[in-house]
């Protein structure tokens, strides 16, 4: 007769000191996050293509930098999973080499984005002038902005690095931080997918 919502865990759940695991609350917040960031470049995505169907829909050209761009944020995301697994062994050493290089490869892609911009500019393709041209603005940009928002988290993360933490205490940061970046770098190959074949 046992009440399964007075046992605090099944044998399999407990650890040898008798002590549940549990999944760290910044996991979980991540977790939520991404859940609705996901809702959201998935509703722009289903407004992208269903905008697409109008006749005053004129598809801009795909700057050549966007591959560059792009190139540097799968470069950026390489280095953040080498960082996660320097903090997996322990290496304080490749975890703030992966993080610097991280993070010196996102502030490239983003200054690539609004170099982009403007060239885009440049050319005559302003905001105003069709949807196609808000569309593309409007979802580069709030990608690059959520990447501005993982800088700040790698940021702080960085600095924890120069305060000589141990990498125990880093580990829960970094693997965050690769959450994120791999997220990110997903969220931009969908997108740079759905520009590219428009």
């Amino acid at each position: 007769m046992d009440r399964s919502w007075e046992t605090p865990g099944i044998p399999e759940d407990v650890q040898a000191d008798g002590a549940i695991p549990t999944t760290p609350s910044a996991k979980i917040g991540l977790g939520f996050f991404l859940a609705v960031v996901t809702s959201m470049f998935s509703l722009f995505t289903v407004a992208y293509i269903m905008r697409m169907e109008y006749a005053d829909w004129q598809s801009l050209p795909d700057p050549g930098l966007l591959w560059l761009n792009t190139i540097m944020l799968i470069l950026s995301s390489v280095a953040m999973h080498r960082a996660k697994r320097a903090a997996l062994r322990g290496e304080v050493r490749g975890v703030r080499t992966g993080l610097i290089i991280s993070g010196v490869l996102s502030f490239a892609f983003l200054a690539g984005q609004l170099l982009a911009w403007r060239h885009l500019n440049a050319a005559g393709y302003f905001i105003a002038n069709n949807p196609a041209n808000a569309f593309f603005y409007v979802i580069t940009g709030l990608h690059g902005l959520h990447l501005l928002g993982g800088l700040w988290v790698w940021g702080k993360t960085i600095t924890k690095v120069g305060r000589g933490l141990e990498v125990r205490d880093l580990s829960l940061s970094v693997e965050l931080c690769t959450t994120y970046w791999h997220y990110l770098l997903l969220v931009w190959l969908v997108l740079f997918g759905l520009l590219l074949s428009t």
